[in-house]
């Protein structure tokens, strides 16, 4: 796997088939979509339904404090040969603990493609 940094210091990440980047205000009508599917959000603990407009623009604008504060990192999954949005990946850090929690969602369309496994 390779690491290299972006601009704005999140980390990303490259496996065989699979970019692991920060996400940009561009991603947000993918993630209101793909996030957005009840089956998706039934999956989850956080990620709300219905999924309003203007909620996936406010959740990516958190993304560069909660990394520079320490609370957490939230990353786009995408495929590296098209670009096309797949899901997200993050850590929830726990410094007391000196642990974190992994936590993900893929969208319904990508499901059983082990893209998850692979971004983890």
């Amino acid at each position: 796997m390779e690491l290299s940094h972006s601009p704005i210091e999140l980390p990303t990440l490259n496996t065989e088939r699979l970019q692991l980047r920060p996400f940009r205000l561009s991603d947000a009508n993918d993630v209101q979509r793909l996030a957005g599917d009840r089956a998706v959000a039934e999956n989850t603990m956080v990620v709300p339904h219905p999924y309003e407009d203007g909620m996936a623009e406010s959740w990516i604008e958190t993304h560069v404090t909660n990394f520079d504060s320490g609370k957490n990192l939230n990353l786009a999954v995408v495929r590296r040969e098209s670009g096309e949005l797949v899901g997200a990946i993050g850590l929830e850090f726990h410094p007391d603990h000196q642990n974190a929690e992994l936590g993900y969602w893929i969208g319904k369309p990508f499901w059983g493609n082990g893209y998850c496994t692979e971004a983890a």
